[in-house]
């Protein structure tokens, strides 16, 4: 039966087991970050910028300042609960999660070159600070170190072979999300783009990497290749509906949330699920409205207000919450089946991880 107290205590030991999840990432990407040490100092300071551990001069940040400034950590969170669920340790699979994570700050820094966005995480992009040559250097400094971090791993629960097969895939997978990155910028300016078309690309872009983080952690835990998949399809559905709900905050969040002004995505022309079931649902004076709106390099200012008018007209963003639910509620099947012989905190862990991705605001 549960009681009261029961549930308190497993809220304890997951918010326990998420804490030291974070600590052994924050050291192995200690570690790694070391590997940018050498003759040109700013190359290691440019990528513990992004990552939310110094100012611009170098300076350290204080510890409770971080959180705010150096991203979710939600990928590498996957990795090292999804190995603990499967049975394994978190020692045996930190150097991969915090490969994961430079893997996607690598993209991240690219990405906001690409966009040319001005701010992340309530920052300038590093790109803003010292330009976009050093910021390409900063990217793939930051992906060389995390081959280093997949070739660190000394995971004692699995065959040395498949080691080789999560470094294959780890690859596979970074050609996967810069293949969405490529289409996802071919999308902008289009208007015969589709929500399937969004949807497929996605889950190249940033599916992608979840459901390694998923599928690798389990594997790294000691899981069979069964289970591994059934892990990597959690993962899946996790990533999709993590990337509508950031629709909708590149939409509709505000600059406190996000750090980006409100219809941020909509002025730099994404044709992001919002606006692609828009386009699905207005009458033909609407679409041609968007078509004009959407033409040129940038979205006017007025234009874009004009946009979030249409959104609340056409009922979009009640849309898009339902999409976010069903994919949480797809990505939590799959955890009850798994949770049959998994560890029953980490489990937990990841329940309510995928809880708060579904309601998060930022």
């Amino acid at each position: 039966m549960t009681t009261p107290a029961n549930t308190k205590a497993i809220a304890e030991r997951v918010e326990a087991l998420q804490q030291e999840a974070l600590a052994f990432v924050d050291i192995e990407l200690g570690v790694l970050l070391g590997e940018l040490d050498g003759g040109a100092p700013r190359l290691q300071r440019m990528g513990a910028y992004h990552l939310g551990l110094v100012t611009a001069a170098g300076e350290p940040i204080p510890v409770e300042e971080r959180r705010r400034v150096q991203g979710k950590r939600i990928r590498p969170l996957v990795a090292l609960l999804a190995s603990v669920a499967a049975g394994g340790h978190m020692a045996d699979s930190a150097s991969l999660a915090a490969a994961i994570e430079l893997l996607h700050n690598f993209t991240l820094i690219h990405d906001d070159i690409q966009d040319r966005s001005p701010n992340r995480r309530h920052r300038p992009t590093v790109w803003r600070v010292w330009g976009d040559a050093q910021a390409i250097n900063a990217g793939d400094a930051l992906f060389a170190a995390a081959q280093i971090g997949v070739l660190n791993t000394t995971p004692t629960a699995i065959p040395p072979d498949h080691l080789l097969v999560i470094a294959r895939a780890f690859n596979r997978m970074t050609i996967d999300i810069v293949r969405g990155q490529v289409l996802d910028l071919e999308f902008e300016g289009r208007s015969d783009v589709t929500p399937d078309d969004y949807l497929g690309m996605i889950r190249g872009k940033t599916a992608a990497i979840v459901q390694f983080c998923a599928w690798a952690g389990a594997l790294l835990g000691g899981a069979d290749v069964v289970t591994a998949r059934s892990y990597a399809t959690f993962g899946e559905a996790l990533g999709v509906g993590f990337q509508v709900r950031d629709d909708a905050l590149g939409v509709w969040g505000t600059a406190e949330e996000t750090g980006k002004a409100v219809g941020d995505d909509i002025r730099r022309r994404k044709q992001s699920l919002p606006v692609l079931l828009l386009r699905e649902a207005a009458n033909a004076n609407d679409q041609e409205a968007l078509d004009r709106m959407f033409g040129g390099e940038r979205v006017a200012e007025d234009d874009v207000a004009a946009v979030l008018s249409m959104l609340e007209h056409y009922g979009i963003a009640a849309e898009v919450e339902s999409r976010v639910r069903r994919y949480h509620d797809d990505a939590v099947a799959i955890l009850d089946a798994i949770a049959q012989c998994g560890d029953p905190v980490a489990i937990a862990a990841l329940r309510a991880l995928t809880d708060r991705m579904a309601v998060r605001s930022a």
